[in-house]
C-alpha cells in the first residue's frame, strides 16, 4: 500500500443549510400546531377565513412537521454521518445543491397549496399531484446522491446507521409512490386510483410505514451514529443492532392496518395488522435498550451535557411510542383509543420526544463543528431541554386522559348496554375541554423551549466563520479484491433460505384453513429450530456472510427491498384484486350526482375528514350512536376514502336524510346556533363561493375510467342536472324561510351530506352461488 495521503474536504455546506431550515421550519410547524390546538378550544381563532380554518391548517401542521422539519434534520444528519461513515466527499455538490432547494421549494408550495384548499384528502398524503411529482423527482436525487457516494466509498463495510438510511430511501420511495397515483381531472387536482377499503388499507399501509420509514428508521440510523460519538462509547451491541435493523424492517410494513380495526376492512388483514404490530415489540425495544445502553459508563455526563440529555430522553421517549403503538394495535384498546385524543397523544409522544428530542440533541452536538465556534449557552441548551421536557409531559399526559375520558364516555351504555349514557357527542367535547387546553400550554412550552434553541444558535452563529471537516486517507485506500458478493451467493445461503422458507411457512399458517394451517405451524417451527440449530453449529459462516454482505452495498439494498416488499404486497395485492363492485358484502354505494361529486370535492377541500370520520365500526355504542355498521360496499365508489381517523365530531357515514337542509344551512353558516357550545367553525364563504361547474365533466370522465358507472353525457347534460337538483334544494330551504341562490357552494356540500348512508342492496355472493 502507497504512503501518500490525500485530504479529503466534506461537503459540510450542504448540512449547514439542511441544519439552518431545520430550525425554520420546525419553529413554522410548531406554531401552526399550538395555532390549531388553540382553535380547537377557542372557535374564533379560526378568523371566519377560509386560508385559516382548522380543517385546511392541520394538514399544514402535520405536513410542516413530517416533511419540513423532521426532513430537513433527516437529511442533515444523513449527509454528514455518510461522509465520515464511508470517508468520501458526497458525490455531487450539483445533486447536494439540487435536493436543498428543491426541498425547500417543495415545503414552499405545501405551505401555499395546503391553506388554498388543494389537496388530495388524504392523511400525510395531501400534496397535489405536480407537488408529487417534484417529491419524488427530488427524492431521486437523493437516492442517486446517497448511492454514488457508497459507490465511491473508501470505508468498504457499511456501518449500522447506513443501513437505516439504505431503508429509509428505497422504502420511502416505494411507499410514496404508490400511495400517490392519481388520475389528474386538472392542473390542481386528481382522484386517487383507489376507493373505499382498497385506498384506506394503501393508505395506511403508506401512513404507518411513513412513519417507520421517514420518522424512525432514519432517526435510528442518527442514533447510531451521533449518540455513541457525543457519549464517546461504542455502540453496546453489535449484534443486536443486526437484530434490530432486519426485523424491524420486515416486521413495520405489515402492521399498517391496525389503524383500520373494527371497520369495514376485511378481518384477515385486522388480525395480520394486530399480530405484527404486537411482534413489533421486540426489535423496538431491541434498539432502544441498544441506544440507552450505549451510554453505560457515560451517565455521569448527562448532569452537564444538554446533548446527551436529549438523546436519551429521545431513545427515551422512542420506547415509551413503540411499547404504546403495538398496545394501541390490540382490538378492544383500539376500541377504546381509536378516533381519540389518545391517538394524538401517542402520535405527538414520537413527533415531540423522538424525532424533536434527537433533532435539538443533533443541532448542539453540529453547531460548534460546523461553524468551529462553541455554543454559545450551554445553561441556555439545559433550560430548553427541561421547558421542552415539562411542555411534551403536560401534552401527553393531557392526551391520555383526554382520549380515554372520551373513549369511556363514548362507549359508555346503560340499561344492560341497549342505551348509550352519553347520547349527545358535545358532552364529551365539554368534559375534555380543560385537557384540550392544557394540550396548547404543553406545546406552547415546547415551542419557547425551540426558540430559545434558535436564539442559541443565532448567537453561536454572530461572527463565526463556517467550516467543513476533513480526512486524510490512503491514496489508494479502496475497498480489497476478492470481496465482492454476487446474486447468487447473496441468496443462496442459510440466513436467507432459512428466512424464505420461514415467510413462506408462516403465511400457510396465518392464511391457510384446518390441515393447511395446522402444515403452516409445524413447518414454521421446524424452520425455527433448525435456523437455531444451524446457527449454533455454523454460526462463523453466517457472520462471514454478512461480514462479506456489508461490504456489497447492491445486494445489502436488494434483500432490503424484498424484506419491505413482502409484507406490503401480501397485504394489497389480495384487496386490490378481489375488491370489485361484485364483492361488497349486502350492500353497494350509489354514485354521486354531479352535484353531490362537487360537494364531496368541497368537504375534501375543507379537510371536513380531519374532524369527521364516515366509518361506523363494528362496535355495539357505535351502532347506536350512528346506525348500522358500515359494509364494504357502501365505499366502493369514494375517491379518496374518507374513513377519518380522529372524531372532533360525530361520524357522518349516515348522516344522509337525518336532518333536514336548513339544519345543515345553519350548522355550516353558524355552528353554534344548531349545536349549543359546538368547536366547529363556520364556513361563511361556503354561501358567497360558486359551485364550479366547468370542471365537472372532467371530473367525471376521470371517475368513469376508474370505474365509477357514470354514463355518457355532454357537458350540457351535466350542467343541467346540476341546476336542477340545486334548484330543489333551494326551494326546499326556502320553505324553511332561508334563501340561497342554487349555484353556491354550500347547496353543493349539502347535497353531498344529504346522500352518506344511501346504497343499494345487492344479494350476497353465497347466495346468488345456492340458486
Amino acid at each position: 500500500m502507497s504512503e501518500r495521503k490525500i485530504a479529503i474536504e466534506f461537503n459540510d455546506k450542504v448540512v449547514r443549510q439542511f441544519l439552518l431550515a431545520t430550525v425554520v421550519w420546525g419553529a413554522v410547524g410548531m406554531l401552526v400546531g399550538v395555532l390549531v390546538g388553540s382553535q380547537l378550544n377557542f372557535w374564533q381563532l379560526n378568523f371566519h377565513t377560509a386560508w385559516l380554518s382548522f380543517g385546511r391548517l392541520r394538514p399544514l401542521h402535520t405536513n410542516a412537521v413530517i416533511f419540513a422539519f423532521v426532513g430537513n434534520m433527516m437529511f442533515a444528519g444523513v449527509y454528514y454521518s455518510t461522509q465520515r461513515l464511508v470517508k468520501v466527499r458526497l458525490a455531487s455538490d450539483f445533486l447536494s445543491a439540487l435536493h436543498f432547494w428543491g426541498w425547500q421549494a417543495i415545503i414552499v408550495a405545501a405551505a401555499i397549496t395546503l391553506p388554498l384548499g388543494l389537496t388530495r384528502g388524504k392523511e400525510y398524503a395531501e400534496l397535489i399531484w405536480p407537488i408529487n411529482i417534484a417529491v419524488a423527482f427530488i427524492w431521486v436525487v437523493f437516492g442517486v446522491n446517497f448511492f454514488w457516494t457508497l459507490a465511491r466509498r473508501r470505508e468498504p463495510s457499511l456501518y449500522v446507521a447506513i443501513w437505516f438510511y439504505i431503508a429509509t430511501i428505497v422504502t420511502v420511495a416505494m411507499l410514496y409512490i404508490v400511495n400517490h397515483l392519481s388520475l389528474p381531472t386538472g392542473l390542481t387536482h386528481s382522484y386517487p386510483i383507489f376507493a373505499g377499503v382498497q385506498d384506506g388499507l394503501v393508505q395506511w399501509w403508506y401512513g404507518h410505514n411513513a412513519v417507520a420509514f421517514f420518522l424512525t428508521t432514519p432517526i435510528l440510523g442518527i442514533m447510531y451514529y451521533f449518540l455513541p460519538k457525543a457519549a464517546e462509547r461504542p455502540v453496546y451491541s453489535y449484534r443486536l443492532s443486526v437484530v434490530h435493523f432486519w426485523s424491524l424492517v420486515f416486521l413495520y410494513i405489515w402492521a399498517g392496518p391496525h389503524h383500520l380495526l373494527n371497520t369495514a376492512l376485511p378481518g384477515w388483514l385486522q388480525t395480520l395488522g394486530m399480530t405484527f404490530s404486537l411482534m413489533l415489540w421486540a426489535p423496538s425495544w431491541g434498539g432502544m435498550l441498544n441506544g440507552l445502553l450505549t451510554l453505560r459508563g457515560a451517565w455521569d455526563k448527562l448532569r452537564t451535557d444538554p446533548v446527551l440529555k436529549f438523546m436519551a430522553a429521545a431513545v427515551t421517549f422512542y420506547g415509551m411510542a413503540t411499547f404504546e403503538g403495538p398496545l394501541l394495535a390490540i382490538k378492544s384498546v383500539n376500541a377504546l383509543g381509536h378516533y381519540t385524543d389518545w391517538i394524538i397523544g401517542h402520535v405527538h409522544a414520537g413527533a415531540l420526544g423522538w424525532n424533536g428530542f434527537m433533532a435539538a440533541g443533533m443541532i448542539y452536538w453540529l453547531l460548534p463543528r460546523l461553524w468551529n465556534k462553541p455554543l454559545h449557552s450551554v445553561a441556555l441548551a439545559n433550560a430548553h431541554f427541561w421547558i421542552g421536557t415539562v411542555g411534551i409531559l403536560l401534552y401527553v399526559a393531557a392526551m391520555w386522559t383526554s382520549g380515554i375520558t372520551q373513549g369511556l364516555m363514548l362507549n359508555a351504555t346503560t340499561e344492560h348496554g341497549t342505551v348509550l349514557a352519553y347520547p349527545n357527542f358535545l358532552d364529551t367535547i365539554n368534559a375534555i375541554r380543560p385537557l384540550m387546553l392544557m394540550r396548547v400550554v404543553g406545546g406552547g412550552l415546547y415551542l419557547g423551549g425551540w426558540l430559545l434553541l434558535a436564539y442559541n444558535l443565532w448567537r453561536t452563529l454572530r461572527g463565526a466563520l463556517p467550516v467543513n471537516g476533513s480526512i486524510e486517507v490512503f491514496a489508494d485506500d479502496e475497498p480489497p479484491a476478492g470481496e465482492k458478493l454476487g446474486l447468487f451467493a447473496t441468496f443462496l445461503n442459510p440466513p436467507v433460505i432459512f428466512s424464505i422458507v420461514g415467510v413462506v411457512f408462516a403465511c400457510v399458517w396465518m392464511f391457510g384453513a384446518d390441515a393447511l394451517s395446522l402444515a403452516g405451524l409445524v413447518g414454521t417451527l421446524l424452520c425455527t429450530i433448525l435456523a437455531y440449530a444451524h446457527w449454533e453449529s455454523r454460526g462463523k459462516a453466517w457472520g462471514d456472510w454478512y461480514d462479506r454482505l456489508l461490504i456489497n452495498s447492491l445486494p445489502f439494498t436488494i434483500l432490503t427491498v424484498l424484506a419491505v416488499f413482502a409484507g406490503g404486497m401480501i397485504q394489497i395485492i389480495p384487496t386490490v384484486i378481489t375488491h370489485r363492485a361484485a364483492n361488497v358484502e349486502d350492500r353497494r354505494q350509489i354514485p354521486y350526482t354531479p352535484l353531490e361529486l362537487a360537494g364531496r370535492d368541497i368537504y375534501v377541500r375543507e379537510g371536513c375528514y380531519t374532524c369527521h370520520s364516515q366509518m361506523i365500526r363494528t362496535l355495539v355504542p357505535d351502532v347506536l350512536r350512528y346506525g348500522d355498521y358500515s359494509r364494504l360496499g357502501e365505499s366502493i365508489y369514494d375517491y379518496p376514502f374518507q374513513w377519518g381517523s380522529k372524531r372532533n365530531g360525530p361520524d357522518l357515514a349516515r348522516v344522509g336524510s337525518k336532518y333536514p337542509n336548513v339544519w345543515h344551512l345553519r350548522h355550516m353558516e353558524e355552528p353554534r346556533s344548531i349545536s349549543v357550545g359546538s368547536n366547529m367553525p363556520a364556513y361563511p364563504w361556503l354561501l358567497v363561493n360558486n359551485t364550479d361547474v366547468a370542471v365537472l365533466p372532467a371530473k367525471i370522465a376521470a371517475q368513469r375510467t376508474l370505474g365509477v358507472p357514470y354514463p355518457e353525457s355532454s357537458d350540457q347534460q351535466i350542467a343541467e342536472g346540476v341546476a336542477q337538483q340545486a334548484r330543489i334544494i333551494a326551494a326546499d330551504l326556502r320553505t324553511a324561510g332561508a334563501y340561497v341562490a342554487p349555484e353556491k357552494e354550500v347547496l353543493a356540500l349539502i347535497a353531498y351530506l344529504q346522500q352518506l348512508g344511501k346504497f343499494e342492496n345487492v344479494a350476497r355472493r353465497q347466495n346468488q352461488s345456492s340458486e
